[in-house]
Order: C-alpha cells, then sequence, then structure tokens
C-alpha cells in the first residue's frame, strides 16, 4: 500500500490488532467510500436510523451519546483509524447518536465492501472481528470506569486510553496529541459536571502530569498518568508482534502498570 494512502490509519489500526501482509492491506485500496467532513457537535448518525454505511474515521473524533440522556452523555469516543459502526454490518439499526465533537472527516463505505473484504481474505475477516471485539471490552472498561474510580482516576484512564490508541496510528508522538474534546466533552464522557472536569483538568496540572493548551494536549509524566489511573491495556487486544512497529514510550506502558 501506498506511504500516504488516505485510509492508512485503519491498516495501522488493523494491524495493531493482526499480522497483516502486504496482499491484505491492497485490499483496501479498493474501498469506495464518500468523503463527508462533519461540524463541531453535528451528528453523523442518530438514533433509530438504518445503517447502510460504515463510518470509518479520517481526522478528528467522533463520539456515541445516550440519545435519551438530557446531557448528551458520551458512551464512546472514536480516534482516526476507527469504524465507528462496524457492528452496524450486523445490526444496521442504530441504538444511539454519533456525533462529531470537533471538526471531522468521515468516510463512508458501503457494507458491502466489507463484507466482501472479509470473504477474500481470511485475516482481514480475523483483525474486523477482533476490532469489534475490542470496542466491546473498551465498553466495559467504559463501565467499570465509571463505576469504581473517583473523577481523578476517571479522567486519567480516559486520556491513558485515548492516547495509547492514538499511539497506534501514529498521532501522539511525544505524548503530544490533539485535544479529543472540550473540558465539557470529557465532563459527559466521565458522568461528572463540567466545574468538575475543570477543577480535575486544573488538579491534574498541579501534579505535573499535563499540559492542556488549547487545541493541544500534552501528558508531561506518562508513569505518574498511568498510576493514578491504575491503566492497563491488555483490553485494548494490541499484538505484541505490533510492538516493534510502536514508539519506544508506548512499549513501556505494561511495565509502569505493573510497578505501580
Amino acid at each position: 500500500m501506498q506511504a500516504g494512502f488516505a485510509f492508512s490509519k485503519l491498516a495501522d489500526r488493523l494491524t495493531s490488532l493482526v499480522e497483516l501482509t502486504t496482499d491484505d492491506l491492497d485490499l483496501l485500496a479498493d474501498m469506495p467510500s464518500s468523503i463527508a467532513h462533519f461540524g463541531t457537535h453535528q451528528a453523523i448518525l442518530r438514533h433509530g436510523d438504518e445503517a447502510t454505511q460504515c463510518c470509518l474515521l479520517l481526522q478528528g473524533y467522533l463520539s456515541w451519546q445516550n440519545h435519551e440522556s438530557a446531557d448528551g452523555q458520551i458512551t464512546a469516543i472514536c480516534v482516526p483509524g476507527d469504524i465507528a459502526n462496524l457492528h452496524a454490518l450486523y445490526r444496521p439499526r442504530i441504538d444511539g447518536n454519533l456525533v462529531a465533537l470537533g471538526p471531522a472527516v468521515v468516510a463512508l463505505v458501503p457494507h458491502r465492501f466489507f463484507r466482501e473484504l472479509a470473504a477474500r481474505s481470511p485475516a482481514m475477516s480475523h483483525a474486523m472481528l477482533l476490532m469489534l471485539l475490542a470496542d466491546h471490552a473498551i465498553q466495559r472498561n467504559w463501565t467499570v470506569n465509571l463505576g469504581s474510580r473517583d473523577a481523578l482516576a476517571r479522567v486519567a484512564h480516559l486520556l491513558c486510553e485515548i492516547t495509547v490508541r492514538l499511539q497506534i496510528v501514529g498521532l501522539a508522538k511525544d505524548f503530544r496529541l490533539s485535544s479529543p474534546c472540550t473540558q465539557s466533552d470529557l465532563a459527559a464522557a466521565c458522568s461528572i459536571s463540567p466545574v468538575h472536569a475543570n477543577r480535575t483538568i486544573q488538579e491534574l496540572r498541579r501534579c505535573n502530569l499535563l499540559q492542556w493548551q488549547g487545541k493541544t494536549l500534552t501528558i508531561t509524566d506518562w508513569p505518574g498518568l498511568v498510576r493514578l489511573a491504575g491503566f492497563d491495556p491488555a483490553y485494548l487486544s494490541i499484538r505484541s508482534g505490533a510492538d516493534d512497529a510502536r514508539p519506544p514510550y508506548a512499549r513501556s506502558t505494561t511495565a509502569d502498570v505493573a510497578v505501580a
């Protein structure tokens, strides 16, 4: 697959789960799609829609939100390389709202492409299954995060997760990343008030764990943030063979947790 290929983040995401050959990855070059641009808080899919296309995120961040929540509770965050509604291949009816957290670029890909891709490549079929299972594992960990951690640890855990997921697709070099959301969105993802979210970020700053300036988030003490969060990335299902392709700073995550 050519360098700079538009869907390279998807390739990065898939190869973090399964070892894929060049022939497997070249199949992505046949992907039919229409490119759509969305503004901040604009809905891509709404509760009750019947999806016929998969939403592959190319740039920005998306979130799944509880359609019944008055404050727009965020139940999942998608990063570039994610197929936000991969589950719609099997259950097309949408049961939440898929919303852009900021300006976002999405490739809308017909379901038939991914079905044909799975039929043409067992390895790709396996990778997509693992991607779907990883999404479920992330959801279970979000439940634990909300149910058993205080606000400080909740926010720290979410930021650890987003950082590692961005590292997989090459978007968190030197622990510097585009802010995944506003502090109000962070509050909606961690089930705390916006005021509490602001105080929590200020506390993380006072502990010299991070800097959050404008649209840029920098983790200044990764081991410290990991310890505070009790973060173990095993649930993200990153294959051990993918470690060689990841930045050196991402490889010590498990060791940092073990020491904590």
